[in-house]
């Protein structure tokens, strides 16, 4: 067993932890079905009454038997806990104090998704059942699949009714044991129809509605495939814990080898469709041992188009680095417990005896074996560029080698014969074994080769009588040149697999330093110019590639960020096609492939943030599964460091925008209680010398009744700056009661009437009473507001009018007129506060009315908005609730 293995049957530190805190935790078991009627709670009894003649302590915390006798005759001898009245309901709940006092050996806690009364200790009833499981009590409960929280919107769009009480996944997988118990929708009918669910014509209603026979099948599905769900991640968690050195067939999933001569389109093709005839997932993996490392590029191009198409059809693609094949492939079927494996037929060796498949059947007795015929031989495909340049390197280096063996030879020798004529010839051996060895590690397998082929010549030359003739005197020698020959040979394997294998560890410590260092520098990344920075430094040094970071700018239009690079400029077109589809484009894509460069879109959640602009080298960069995963890591970081800034910004805008209305709000209500108490005096003074002069019949009345209206125009601005600053404390408290429509208008119109004298006023109102439960008050502030508002802007010819109509149980009110109407821009935004329908207009005002009649309005649980009419002119139409209004006795109205 190799130290692959060792880490896999060794258990892992954090679960021991996790099962020694949990050693003092009470088990929660769980029946779990598709919908009421399926029997949850009788089995639940019935496994109550089993524990109990087993001797244990069973308590009855909450059973509901809805009035089914077969169900309430299986409490005969069970302990029942008293529920605990409440005094706000009619139902008495479960007494949770009562029962840790009690402390049973199991708890029966039946509808667990169940909310508690308001008042109770926890709002939910799980979170009772947790408690009690802190306490060391088993728990014995009941819950259908509707109820779970990530399935209530699905059971919601399938059934057509929201589900209001939920139990969060996390606290229903934590469930020591749940029991599926499931009944086929025709029984489930039938015992509907029996009464034996419901009981009198609700029966008949549940069959017409929620129990619909379609409405079965699905929850029933939901149920099972929930449930199988939960299996599956046992099954995992256990095989986890065992071990993996068997791969168990629970289902059916495919993993597909390809490697430099079973890898074809066919192949890939052949396993897409057996997966999709089963319904499984399927992996396709490739083995770079050192062998397959030296072939030609043109070769590993296609092994890597392969695999790319593999992942278009939808497998999870692997490359593993191993000098076995058959051990890499096997290691990665148990750990993903794949059973079956597909290979392609590999053409006849003479000098090989075991095919790839016969070798993995050897080492995997447990595996499925699906070999493929394929229809022709892979063959090399010819590349424009050729091979030339690397064939030319690895033969320089192989020269070099051979090289350094010779000169190594010849020092060895000349020491031997001169130097160390006293020494025995098995020590010189040893000695050209040991330049044997210092060549494979600089140079690889073939120059060890070559220096042990010369190293047994200089020895049988030079140091075997008879000297100076590849003749040997005696036969052991030549037992000695066959060993020197095969150590030669091994060692220089050996070593070869082993620089393998420290590349590729290399290349890996790097990638991962490489993710290391963007995410250090990008967390600390405050503008886009210095994110980019960061990607253009980590991805030259990781993928030897030119990037570009674009994003968008205020107006949308994407912008180059970052210092300018040298290469192939992206394509307009294509970058806004791959920002607004939010889908990567160019090489090695199914998007223009034919481009030198790859755009990445740098998506948070579902938002564009920008793109990545990766230009390669070399195209193959891009084309390797773990280096194209390595880009998409990179673009994560990316994103998330743009998402990161974007709220920073936000943030701290936030609290600009906050700091600056907090003090607007403290400047805004000091200025208005230093201002009303000198405008109340002004008003009265104002109002006193009108009234004299009105008596005197003096020719300065109309300039006196001017200052009062302007002094009236004035408290009631700085009236709403006092408000929006109570608004803004929360200081707004309402004083409802039943006031008529009529009155309110009534009040508003008689608090305008001064501006109203040159205006004509069109009333449309409801010939009966209608009564509006609110603080009138407030109402009539809104009133006023309005009626001023379309007073200032509306024109001094224009027509202004009040209508009121019922619209099923709502009031609707609109306050119109027929002047120039309101800016399309500001139809949204004329609530806002200190926004204003003409910002250059000389009209008084600081636009708080419109602000606080909304505020005003929402406080009464109603509507306001703005429209322009299509006869010309603005309407601000109020949506009020028209609850019942209480009836008025002939005595109350005298």
């Amino acid at each position: 067993m190799n130290d692959t293995d060792d880490d896999v049957l060794r258990p892992d530190p954090d679960a021991l932890l996790l099962n020694h805190s949990d050693s003092h935790r009470g088990k929660l078991k769980i029946y779990f079905g598709a919908c009421a009627g399926v029997g949850k709670t009788f089995a639940m009894l019935q496994e109550a009454q089993r524990l109990r003649g087993q001797g244990l302590d069973v308590l009855v915390g909450v059973v509901e038997t809805h009035g089914r006798e077969e169900t309430a005759a299986l409490l005969t001898g069970l302990a029942i806990l008293p529920r605990r009245p409440t005094g706000r309901s009619r139902h008495a709940e479960f007494d949770l104090d009562a029962a840790l006092a009690r402390h049973p050996a199991v708890i029966l806690m039946d509808e667990l998704a169940h909310t508690n009364v308001q008042g109770s200790r926890h709002p939910k009833r799980w979170q009772d059942i947790e408690e009690l499981l802190e306490a060391g009590i088993d728990v014995i409960t009941t819950v259908n699949v509707q109820h779970l929280e990530s399935l209530n919107d699905v059971v919601a769009g399938i059934t057509g009714i929201q589900v209001r009480e939920t139990v969060p996944d996390p606290f229903f997988d934590s469930a020591d044991e749940v029991v599926l118990v499931d009944l086929p929708p025709d029984d489930l009918r039938q015992r509907l129809k029996e009464g034996k669910v419901y009981v009198g014509d609700r029966a008949e209603r549940a069959i017409e509605n929620f129990f619909r026979k379609g409405n079965l099948f699905a929850l029933r599905e939901l149920a099972l495939r929930r449930t199988a769900d939960r299996v599956d991640d046992q099954m995992r968690a256990w095989r986890d814990r065992q071990g993996r050195d068997k791969v168990w067939h629970t289902r059916d999933a495919i993993l597909l080898c390809i490697g430099d001569d079973t890898g074809s389109e066919k192949l890939v093709r052949t396993a897409a469709r057996l997966a999709a005839r089963l319904g499984s997932e399927w992996h396709a993996v490739y083995v770079e041992t050192p062998r397959l490392n030296r072939l030609p590029e043109t070769r590993r191009r296609g092994i890597l188009r392969t695999l790319q198409l593999a992942q278009e059809l939808g497998a999870e693609t692997a490359t593993l680095s191993d000098p076995d094949e058959a051990r890499a492939v096997l290691r990665y079927a148990r750990e993903h417990n794949l059973g079956k494996i597909v290979t392609g037929r590999q053409p006849q060796r003479r000098w090989r005896r075991d095919s790839f498949a016969q070798r993995l059947g050897k080492l995997g007795p447990d595996l499925d074996l699906l070999v493929v015929a394929l229809d022709e031989p892979v063959r090399d495909a010819p590349h424009p560029l050729g091979n030339k340049p690397a064939s030319n390197d690895k033969w320089r280096r192989h020269l070099r080698g051979c090289l350094m063996a010779l000169l190594l030879c010849v020092l060895v020798t000349t020491a031997g014969r001169w130097m160390l004529v006293e020494f025995d010839p098995a020590n010189g051996v040893m000695i050209y074994l040991l330049a044997v060895v210092l060549v494979a590690l600089r140079y690889g397998r073939w120059p060890s080769v070559f220096a042990t082929v010369i190293n047994i010549l200089a020895f049988d030359l030079f140091f075997v009588a008879p000297t100076g003739t590849v003749a040997v005197s005696d036969l052991q020698y030549l037992v000695t040149f066959a060993v020197m020959l095969a150590v030669g040979v091994i060692v220089g394997n050996l070593t070869a697999g082993v620089r393998y294998q420290a590349k590729v560890a290399r290349y890996r410590e790097q990638r991962a330093r490489h993710l290391y260092e963007m995410a250090k520098s990008l967390g600390s990344a405050l503008t886009p110019q210095d994110i980019a920075a960061t990607s253009q430094r980590v991805i030259d040094v990781t993928l030897q590639a030119r990037s570009q970071l674009l994003l968008p700018n205020e107006q949308g239009e994407l912008q180059t960020v970052g210092e300018a690079v040298s290469g192939t400029p992206p394509d307009t077109g294509i970058a806004k096609w791959s920002f607004s589809k939010g889908q990567p484009a160019g090489a090695g894509t199914d998007t223009l492939p034919a481009v030198p460069y790859q755009i990445l879109p740098l998506k948070s959640g579902n938002l564009c943030r920008g793109l990545l602009v990766v230009e390669p080298e070399n195209l193959r960069q891009l084309m390797i599964p773990e280096q194209q995963r390595l880009v998409d890591t990179f673009t994560v970081l990316i994103a998330n460091a743009l998402e990161r800034m974007t709220l920073s910004q936000s943030e701290a805008a936030s609290r600009l925008a906050a700091e600056r209305e907090q003090l607007r709000n403290a400047l805004l209500s000091a200025l208005s209680h230093d201002l009303r108490t000198p405008l109340t005096v002004l008003f009265g003074q104002a109002e006193m010398l009108m009234l004299d002069l009105a008596n005197d019949n003096s020719k300065y009345v109309d300039q006196a009744s001017q200052i009062r209206e302007q002094t009236l125009s004035t408290i009631r601005l700085v009236s709403n700056m006092l408000d929006m600053a109570r608004i803004q404390s929360g200081g707004l408290n309402l004083r409802e009661e039943w006031v008529a429509l009529d009155e309110v208008i009534g009040a508003a119109l008689g608090n305008m009437a001064p501006l109203l004298k040159c205006h004509h006023l069109a009333m449309d109102l409801p010939p009966e009473m209608i009564l509006i439960k609110g603080d009138s008050a407030m109402l009539e502030r809104v009133f006023t507001n309005l009626i001023e508002n379309s007073l200032k802007y509306a024109g001094n010819a224009a027509q202004h009018g009040i209508r009121a109509w019922c619209d099923k149980a709502r009031l609707e009110i609109a306050v119109w007129d027929n002047g120039p109407g309101i800016p399309a821009e500001n139809i949204t935004r004329i609530f806002d506060k200190f926004v204003r329908g003409d910002k250059e207009s000389a009209v008084p005002g600081v636009g708080l009315g419109l602000a606080i009649s909304k505020t005003i309005i929402e406080s009464h649980q109603g509507r306001i908005w703005a429209e322009n009419r299509p006869e010309g002119g603005a309407a601000f139409r109020l949506s009020l609730p028209l609850p019942t209004a209480p009836e008025i006795s002939e005595e109350g109205l005298k």
